[in-house]
């Protein structure tokens, strides 16, 4: 009798789905910064902080059968504070995961007026995922990123700002691009600028007196070139939190490069919405997601 009860669990989890899932050191060999220590502190305007010291990402590939070869570098939001790794990360990862694309998540250092540190963490991150491409399945030119909220203007500063990879890099992932072939940004912040800026973001991001170039710098609608990888946005009309110009306005610089794009607006859904289910219509925009990526062909 027990060795039928084992034989009969036996074949139960073969018949069950294999989800693929692992979380590694994004920085493996010491994370570079000023936050190397796990117990590295100093005074942010006034107030003692304490950095998040090892980023890391969680992989959830696809089975096999399913797999498509395409990988999506996820980047929570939370206003640069802290993450919110659920609903805009963790449950996006599964979703992706279920249609066939490895969701990979970031969790990233937190900037507390260094602007370079996530962005250090993004570039990583893909850089990691080509690294490993071979071993996890995934094709070179189908690696995109997607971020939420301030998540979202970590995505669209990674789209902005990269390079090709340095090729005298004595660590071998260094030597990988960190481009994304694509852009997924929801309800993102996207600009530095006061008039239109989520100043929560902002000033975590830069500081309470960022200089005019630093502002510039992370303002993405600013940094849009004809070599930036085409976009999918969402938003809600009546986001109260990020103002919807982030979005337009960087559709519209996308445009102006003529880089293909594809916005959404819907009437209502507030801010960070994210993977909850509402069963309003701006629930439809994960459907319109995997519509665009199949139009991309970055799924069957």
């Amino acid at each position: 009798m027990k060795n039928f009860l084992l034989l009969f669990l036996l074949l139960m989890c073969m018949h069950q789905p294999i989800f693929a899932q692992e979380t590694i050191p994004l920085w493996p060999n010491g994370t570079p910064g000023p936050n190397v220590s796990p117990k590295a502190e100093e005074t942010f305007d006034g107030v003692r902080v304490r950095y998040v010291s090892e980023p890391t990402l969680t992989v959830y590939l696809p089975e096999k059968e399913k797999n498509s070869g395409t990988a999506v570098v996820i980047c929570p939001g939370g206003g640069y504070w802290m993450e919110a790794m659920d609903h805009e990360g963790y449950d996006f990862a599964k979703y992706l995961q279920e249609h066939g694309v490895a969701g990979i998540v970031l969790k990233y250092r937190l900037p507390y007026g260094h602007p370079d540190i996530p962005l250090q963490d993004a570039q990583r991150a893909i850089r990691t995922v080509r690294a490993n491409a071979v071993k996890w399945g995934i094709s070179l030119d189908k690696i995109g990123i997607a971020g939420f909220s301030a998540g979202g203007h970590l995505a669209s500063t990674a789209e902005t700002h990269f390079d090709n990879g340095n090729p005298n890099a004595p660590d071998s992932i260094e030597k990988e691009s960190c481009r994304p072939d694509f852009a997924i940004l929801g309800y993102p912040v996207v600009t530095m600028k006061k008039e239109w800026a989520h100043m929560g973001s902002r000033e975590n991001l830069l500081g309470k007196n960022p200089s005019k170039e630093l502002i510039q710098e992370y303002s993405n609608e600013l940094q849009v070139t004809p070599q930036t990888p085409q976009t999918f946005l969402f938003l809600a009309d009546d986001d109260n939190t990020v103002p919807p110009k982030n979005s337009i306005e960087f559709y519209l610089a996308l445009k102006k490069n003529h880089i293909p794009a594809e916005m959404h607006i819907f009437a209502e859904g507030g801010h960070g919405f994210g993977m909850h289910v509402s069963g309003k219509p701006h629930d439809k925009w994960r459907y319109l997601l995997i519509d665009w990526v199949r139009v991309l062909k970055l799924i069957p």
